[in-house]
């Protein structure tokens, strides 16, 4: 399997060109992943771009790649994005670097009610480019040409008046399963609770935003698995897969 790596340089390059990566992307490839001359690599810009090509000198300030074929990738016309709850220790970026191997479109940090981390002033800047970098880094081990956006952390009131898709909250209490539950037409976000669950009241609001609920088989998931699981239910019933 050929590498992947990212370079913005991949927006503008094409068959003949040769790509320098630099910076962290040149040590990754030429210390950590030992790329030799030769050596068939891919590279996006992380926005569609898809680029095929052979490395002709690695170092580990620049690796040059010459590009034999470009590719244009685009979006899938139905999105399905996580809101995933801030959640204790790490188990939230496992979710979230989960999802992006997974497939997801976009990450919508979620401050809810029963979040024991919380995300305010300059640490929300933090946690959002935490969030950011290993989505990055989950995208290129999937080989992935887009590479989702971390929006923003938002509460529970700007989520649930969130327009333009259809929030799919994650609740093992309902007797509609994701397998079979029917899905309305559009973009879809997973909403995915903390380690305490989405309050009651959070529930209501959602759903009178025009949330639907949702249950993954007979067992409560934790946080860090119920939303990559449901992104697999997803993936097979929007035809992803």
């Amino acid at each position: 399997m050929a590498l992947h790596f990212v370079d913005d340089a991949a927006a503008s390059a094409g068959p003949g060109d040769v790509v320098a990566l630099t910076g962290s992307e040149a040590h990754h490839a030429a210390s950590v992943r030992r790329v030799r001359a030769g050596e068939a690599v891919t590279l996006t810009d992380g926005r569609g771009a898809w680029l095929e090509g052979a490395v002709v000198s690695a170092d580990p300030k620049r690796v040059e790649i010459r590009i034999d074929a470009r590719d244009e990738r685009s979006v899938p016309a139905r999105r399905v994005l996580l809101a995933q709850a801030l959640a204790k220790g790490d188990r939230d970026e496992l979710a979230v670097q989960a999802a992006t191997e997974l497939g997801i479109d976009g990450i919508v940090p979620w401050q809810a009610a029963r979040s024991v981390s919380r995300w305010q002033g300059p640490k929300a800047d933090k946690g959002r480019a935490r969030w950011q970098s290993i989505v990055r880094e989950a995208a290129k081990q999937a080989h992935r040409a887009w590479i989702p956006e971390v929006e923003a952390v938002v509460p529970t009131a700007e989520l649930a008046a969130r327009t333009g898709a259809t929030c799919v909250v994650l609740d093992p209490w309902t007797d509609a399963a994701l397998t079979s539950a029917e899905l309305p037409a559009g973009d879809l976000i997973l909403v995915v609770g903390p380690e305490g669950g989405i309050a009651p009241e959070e529930i209501e609001r959602l759903t009178a935003g025009g949330a639907i609920r949702a249950r993954l088989g007979d067992s409560v998931l934790r946080t860090s698995t119920a939303g990559p699981a449901a992104l697999a239910v997803l993936n097979a019933r929007l035809g992803r897969w």
